[in-house]
């Protein structure tokens, strides 16, 4: 959960009208030493996260939904040497939300 920037105003021009170091300020407000410092420099809380996927690397993905196109999820993990849950965010990344039909077709 992030501050408000009215909030992280608020602490940084305290600190600065009481003359209180980092120390004192993190004590007083009960927030992290590291999070004074990040705010005296970028006060702007950041919206988004700006970092590629790691794990996963998306053309070898894609590569596997073509060439399996009814794979579990589970067994992409396993061909591409991964855990379920980043092929599960991959493929949301990618939109592919698909439910497998288990009924059969009438024809």
């Amino acid at each position: 959960m992030s501050y408000s920037l009215d909030f992280r105003q608020r602490v940084l021009v305290y600190k600065e009208k009481h003359q209180l170091t980092f120390q004192q300020t993190s004590e007083h407000f009960g927030i992290g030493i590291r999070t004074l410092f990040r705010w005296s420099n970028n006060i702007t809380p950041c919206l988004n996260r700006n970092k590629p996927a790691t794990k996963v690397d998306m053309d070898e993905l894609l590569k596997d939904i073509e060439k399996f196109p009814d794979g579990y999820q589970w067994e992409r993990a396993k061909r591409l040497n991964i855990g379920q849950p980043a092929i599960h965010y991959a493929l949301k990344r990618l939109n592919f939300t698909y439910k497998k039909n288990t009924k059969a077709s009438e024809s």
